[in-house]
């Protein structure tokens, strides 16, 4: 694949390279007496040093002949020179900050490439807001490698989205500099029943030779996983258990062990490579989704290395699956995920490979962090106005639009209905389909906080249609209040759950007024808010000021009974069709593992 992301193409500086490698011309720059992290071969190599040239390596070893008067010199005094960070599956969106303002937040922390998939922005404003993104991530020096959003929306026929992708508009983003391949392929159930439309947007991805990433969350690893595959998808991130991701090596498909905010998956699937003796070239560190509260508090990668360690798997393979494994992955390795002669100068020097400590950043051979902080600034960036106004409900929200009336025929001689549940897993990105039995109160149906059952809601904000679906939730333990939120994967309506109606609907105005967000109220109060007028899904505040912002929101989530982790990233799940085994969407509860449609009363 070409690689339209470093200084300099390498057929364009490769006699420049050779010239340095030789002796012939000095280096821009020269770091000596490294510990090199070898990730070609897994070993450590005692006092290397590397010249950079034009961008690039030209030379791994003793390159003392390669200095000379304008060559800077940088003395590693033995500590650990590795391949710069690459997180081979990411959304931006879900950090809730911008492309830009996300760039300044991960670089310090060793990351110096993100394969994004922006498929969330795609959802609600399409390729324009895109392409704004890709604008924003531009002005820095991050690496940042689109694939195109492939599921928009993410299961057709069940949820109404702000924009719609076809094959014409993936052939059209694969010949955009910035796009290296086709973003997760949640429509699993299309491929696998081999729909035209659906092969026929791999398929333009594959004739242009890039790379088709995937979303295989169902737990089956025979025929289908199979057929999957073999229909060109390269990699996976839904793996929750460690035969899955186990299969899926075995299979040639590279899978992504997920560890982000919310989702806590590595400790489960590092057992497939730490109980089994098999090679680790086909395993990859991903985030996913990472908050701007564990940026700030844990890192990006250089996190995501310490947890792979704490569950087992040695520091130098934990290094090798977010560099040289993930550069593979997209084909990429001829440039990226390694330091060696000809590869992109995109390097990361560390205090110790215990903690991790990142003190030096180069990307293309300039560094850009020092010490945890960015070096020097970039340019700003301000996203059109079209792209913060992007909530359109048709109806006026208020306490009466909450009411569900029960159906006659469905109630009990007890005077209950059961109703179909969503049962939440913390930390897991799955739910269950729960039958519960409600308390008929004046003809409706109501929340029941002692089942920690919850009322729930989704808008169509995007075309003013008018459709909204109700169903009720399970897991919260949310004893008084709501919460709201239009980042609700993966169409991005507007999600409310809550305790009464009252509450449900000051916290659905809230967001209307003010752009879109997340936010949690109770008894009359917001308790906190998130305003992400970005689309409704991002903020371009600084990520401290995000990271604190969330921080009051998280409180207000405790305030109101709710102890589990990331807890509005559990939430925006709960209209998410492509995932087992119950979901709501605007147009109604879905049925995940059949694909249908159901009644809400059983």
């Amino acid at each position: 694949m070409i690689n339209h992301f470093c200084k300099h193409p390498l057929w364009e500086v490769s006699g420049q390279l050779a010239a340095v490698a030789g002796g012939a011309r000095p280096a821009d720059l020269v770091i000596t007496h490294a510990n090199l992290v070898n990730v070609c071969t897994k070993e450590i190599l005692a006092d290397i040093s590397v010249a950079i040239s034009a961008g690039r390596i030209a030379l791994v070893g003793d390159a003392s002949h390669c200095i000379g008067e304008g060559t800077q010199v940088v003395d590693a005094e033995g500590r650990y020179l590795a391949p710069g960070f690459l997180d081979g599956h990411i959304h931006v969106e879900s950090s809730m900050m911008s492309a830009g303002e996300y760039a300044r937040a991960v670089i310090p922390h060793g990351t110096t490439g993100i394969y994004m998939d922006p498929h969330e922005i795609c959802n609600v404003l399409g390729l324009p807001g895109v392409q704004c993104m890709l604008d924003d991530a531009a002005r820095t020096p991050l690496k940042a490698m689109m694939t195109t959003p492939s599921c928009v929306p993410a299961v057709p026929g069940f949820e109404d989205t702000g924009s719609h992708i076809g094959p014409e508009d993936v052939a059209e983003t694969m010949e955009w500099d910035t796009c290296v391949g086709l973003g997760e392929m949640m429509n699993f159930p299309g491929i696998l029943s081999s729909s035209e439309e659906t092969h026929a947007i791999t398929g333009n991805t594959l004739k242009a030779g890039k790379i088709v990433t995937g979303h295989y969350s169902l737990p089956e690893n025979g025929r289908g996983l199979n057929a999957y595959i073999a229909s060109g998808v390269r990699c996976c991130h839904e793996s929750t258990r460690a035969e899955d991701a186990l299969a899926k090596m075995r299979l040639g498909m590279y899978a992504m062990f997920r560890e982000g905010s919310a989702w806590h998956d590595l400790k489960v699937v590092a057992k497939s490579i730490t109980e089994q003796p098999v090679d680790t070239r086909f395993a990859v560190l991903i985030s996913d989704d990472t908050h701007p509260h564990t940026l700030s508090s844990q890192g990006h990668l250089d996190h995501i290395v310490r947890r792979a360690v704490a569950e087992g798997i040695d520091v130098l393979t934990a290094i090798q699956m977010v560099t040289i494994n993930c550069a593979q992955c997209f084909q990429m390795d001829h440039d990226l995920g390694s330091v060696a002669p000809g590869k992109c100068a995109d390097l990361v020097l560390l205090d110790n490979l215990a903690d991790l400590n990142i003190t030096k950043v180069w990307i293309d051979g300039d560094l850009v962090a020092e010490n945890g902080s960015l070096v020097g600034e970039f340019a700003p960036y301000t996203y059109p106005e079209w792209a913060t106004r992007s909530i359109h409900i048709r109806d006026t929200i208020t306490p009466e639009t909450f009411r569900i009336p029960a159906k006659p025929e469905h109630i009990a001689a007890d005077g209950t209905v059961t109703v179909r549940a969503i049962e939440v897993i913390p930390a897991r990105v799955g739910d269950y389909e729960r039958h519960v039995a409600l308390t008929v109160q004046d003809g409706l149906l109501e929340s029941d906080v002692k089942q920690d059952v919850l009322k729930t809601a989704v808008f169509e904000r995007h075309h003013n249609t008018g459709k909204k679906g109700f169903g009720f939730v399970k897991g919260f333990g949310i004893r008084c209040g709501a919460m709201a939120s239009t980042v609700a994967h993966d169409a991005h309506n507007l999600l409310v759950i809550g305790t009464n109606d009252e509450d449900m609907a000051l916290a659905a105005n809230t967001l209307i007024e003010c752009g879109g967000g997340m936010c949690a109220v109770q008894n009359g109060k917001v308790l906190g808010l998130v305003a992400l007028p970005i689309a409704g899904l991002m903020s371009d505040k600084p990520m401290q000021e995000m990271a604190d912002i969330v921080a009051g929101l998280e409180e207000a989530w405790k305030e109101i009974g709710c102890s589990m982790p990331s807890p509005f990233m559990t939430m925006a799940l709960i209209p998410l069709a492509c995932l087992p085994e119950l979901r709501l969407t605007d147009r109604g509860l879905v049925d995940c593992n059949r694909f249908c449609f159901v009644d809400i009363e059983v």
